[in-house]
């Protein structure tokens, strides 16, 4: 879903990116409504193609239920935000989805800068993997304990624990923990298309 990235070119550097202060991506980039997300990375400004294709609905759909009903039977207090503001590593992002408990969205609310724990990025065909792993650098910096990457054209998601990965496919669980206790989902249930 984070589609390849254009940064944006100032007229008179030819070639090279215009470094631009975080306020001013703040006033002009933080709240445009065009069709692109935007990132503020190492002070340059990353657009992307909006990421939330609607033909992959269904994936958010999927963890929103599931996280419903562990919320349930379990005493979990968070939610999952779909492209919310964060900074990792001093950089600027907006992951497809990511878990922010009760007390972090509170803090958000206050103005404070909150990292989740648990980070989701939908990956389609478009997407430009050198972009994608910068991405999980910034994660890995910020010291985000689990990240997973889903690839629906694959059928299959990528499971980060800090530098450890593991391929899951069909059956195999894919679990959140440390990040957010109990939360475990069958790669087929994330992929599961309802009727």
């Amino acid at each position: 879903m984070a589609d390849t990235a254009v940064r944006e070119k100032s007229r008179g550097e030819p070639g090279g990116a215009r470094k631009i202060s975080w306020e001013t991506f703040r006033k002009k980039y933080l709240s445009r409504e065009d069709s692109f997300k935007y990132e503020w990375v190492n002070g340059t400004v990353e657009k992307t193609p909006r990421t939330m294709d609607k033909s992959q609905f269904y994936i958010q759909d999927n963890l929103i239920e599931h996280l419903y009903r562990l919320k349930s039977s379990r005493s979990i207090k968070g939610q999952f935000i779909a492209e919310g503001d964060a900074f990792f590593g001093g950089n600027h992002r907006r992951p497809d989805i990511a878990y922010y408990t009760k007390t972090q969205i509170r803090q958000a609310a206050d103005g404070e800068n909150v990292v989740p724990a648990f980070v989701i990025e939908v990956i389609s065909s478009k997407d430009q993997m050198t972009l994608v792993h910068k991405k999980m650098h910034d994660y890995r910096e910020a010291n985000v304990a689990v990240v997973w990457h889903i690839f629906p054209q694959l059928k299959e998601i990528h499971v980060y624990h800090g530098l450890k990965m593991e391929i899951r496919l069909g059956d195999d669980l894919c679990t959140a923990e440390p990040a957010v206790e109990g939360f475990e989902i069958s790669v087929n249930n994330v992929l599961k298309k309802q009727n």
